[in-house]
């Protein structure tokens, strides 16, 4: 397990971390979100000790070792290979600098190729590739030799949605496994899919935390979906209805001035009989990060 106890960092007069604190457990998916300059990657350079801080981090109580780096795989926002190195050459070269043998990790190489859909064979040069195949080169890079910790910044940038599904899948893997997972992305569907819980950063400072699930809770089940044959300004005037919008022919989304209005209104909608939906929901992870995410200059 990954833990960061009350870490700050100021560069000049910006306090880039602010008191932060969250584990990630083994096994586990952890999500950091923010606006840009919220501290994302500083929080990922702490953990890597790129640079100083005040503070603690520790894996499984202890203060990380240089073989506890050995276990770590990240993959920077900058994505950055060797031009002129085979894809071979590229992958083995990372993974020596992780102490990992080239005669464990060859073997290795064709099948990740396959299990990310990288056109071109292992021979060819990182130049020759597109930018997206060059990308899936780096993802092998910081996956290949099953790190322990693994901590992703910005892993679906560029990523086209058949892609992004099978970087999905590869996390998913290293989930099942019993890796400790770290990224941020600013699409919260990725977010939302597959993470276990989040970490909300605004200017250095820490304004949500936990499940996902918990996360959404705590604003409310305010949002309501339902179809039916009354209209715009009947579902407008109920009592607790404070906006109406419609989503399709008969399908409507009420703002709820409290959740507690909902039961009143089933029961005034449907006058006790069917109706084919009414769904209560709090805001979706995306409502909630334009809401609240707030912004930033320092990263």
């Amino acid at each position: 397990m990954l833990s960061i106890t009350h870490i700050h960092k100021r560069f000049g007069d910006v306090q880039a971390l602010n008191d932060v604190t969250f584990d990630v457990h083994d096994g586990k998916i952890v999500g950091l979100i923010g606006q840009n300059g919220a501290g994302k990657s500083t929080t990922f350079h702490s953990i890597l000790n790129f640079l100083s801080f005040e503070g603690q981090i520790t894996w499984n109580g202890q203060p990380l070792t240089a073989a506890d780096y050995d276990q770590i795989g990240y993959l920077p926002e900058e994505r950055s290979l060797m031009s002129k190195l085979t894809i071979t050459q590229q992958i083995v070269y990372l993974a020596r600098l992780k102490n990992q043998p080239a005669k464990v990790i060859k073997p290795k190489i064709a099948s990740w190729m396959a299990r990310f859909a990288v056109k071109g064979q292992p021979t060819d040069k990182i130049d020759k590739l597109s930018k997206g195949n060059q990308q899936k080169v780096q993802l092998i890079c910081t996956l290949i030799h099953e790190p322990k910790l693994i901590i992703l910044d910005e892993p679906f940038s560029g990523l086209d949605p058949v892609n992004a599904d099978l970087l999905k899948q590869a996390i998913l893997d290293a989930k099942q496994r019993g890796a400790a997972i770290i990224f941020s992305s600013h699409d919260m569907s990725n977010v939302e899919a597959i993470c276990d819980s989040l970490v909300m950063l605004r200017n250095g400072e820490t304004v949500l935390k936990g499940t996902i699930d918990d996360v959404r809770a705590q604003f409310g089940r305010t949002r309501l979906f339902l179809t039916t044959d009354w209209s715009a300004d009947q579902l407008a005037a109920l009592p607790g209805v404070t906006g109406v919008s419609k989503q399709g022919a008969r399908r409507y989304r009420l703002e709820l001035a409290s959740a507690d209005v909902g039961p009143s209104l089933f029961d005034q909608v449907t006058g006790g009989h069917y109706i084919e939906e009414f769904s209560q929901q709090p805001p979706t992870l995306d409502e909630i990060f334009r809401t609240e995410a707030g912004g930033g200059q320092h990263e």
